[in-house]
C-alpha cells in the first residue's frame, strides 16, 4: 500500500497525459497551418466531416466538447473561407445547420492526408498490440473518470 502511494506521487500521469495530448495537437497544428488552419478551425471541420458533414451548431460544440459561443466564432471564419455554410433548420426555425462545402470536403481531404501522417510519425515504433493495450488502458481511465463524475453529481443531488 505505502509502495502504491508512493508510484502515484511520483508518476505524475494525469500531467504526462497532458504533455502528450499538447505535444500531439502542436505538430497537427503546425502540418496544417500552410492549409490556413488554425486547431479550432480543422477539429470543427474534421469533427463536422466524421458526424456526416451536416450537423446543428449546438450538437457540432457538443460533439466538440465546448460551448455554442465558443463554436460561433471559428463557424465565422470557416464560413468566410467558404468551407461551410450555416442555414436555417427546417424543422426548428431557431437552430442553424452546419454543412461542409465543396471546398471544404475538398480541403478534408488534405486534412486526413496530413493527420494520418502525423499519427504514423507519432505512432512510430509502437507495436500494434502495445498501441491497443494502451487504448484500452485510456478507455478504462476515463470510464472511470466518467463514473467519478456521475458520483459526485449524484451526491450533490
Amino acid at each position: 500500500m505505502v509502495k502504491d502511494l508512493e508510484m502515484l506521487r511520483e508518476l505524475s500521469l494525469a500531467e504526462q497525459l497532458s504533455r502528450l495530448s499538447r505535444l500531439w495537437r502542436t505538430v497537427a497544428d503546425h502540418e496544417l497551418a500552410p492549409l490556413g488552419l488554425t486547431h479550432p478551425r480543422w477539429t470543427a471541420l474534421w469533427k463536422l466531416s466524421r458526424l456526416g458533414g451536416s450537423l446543428s451548431q449546438k450538437s457540432l460544440a457538443d460533439a466538440l466538447e465546448i460551448e455554442l459561443p465558443s463554436l460561433m466564432r471559428t463557424l465565422g471564419q470557416l464560413e468566410e473561407q467558404d468551407l461551410i455554410a450555416r442555414h436555417c433548420c427546417h424543422q426548428d426555425k431557431r437552430a442553424r445547420i452546419v454543412t461542409l462545402t465543396p471546398a471544404g470536403k475538398a480541403l478534408l481531404d488534405q486534412i486526413e492526408d496530413r493527420i494520418i501522417g502525423v499519427r504514423r510519425e507519432l505512432l512510430g515504433g509502437i507495436s500494434q498490440q502495445e498501441l491497443t493495450r494502451f487504448e484500452e488502458i485510456i478507455a478504462r481511465i476515463s470510464t472511470n473518470a466518467i463514473d467519478k463524475l456521475t458520483q459526485q453529481s449524484e451526491e450533490r443531488e
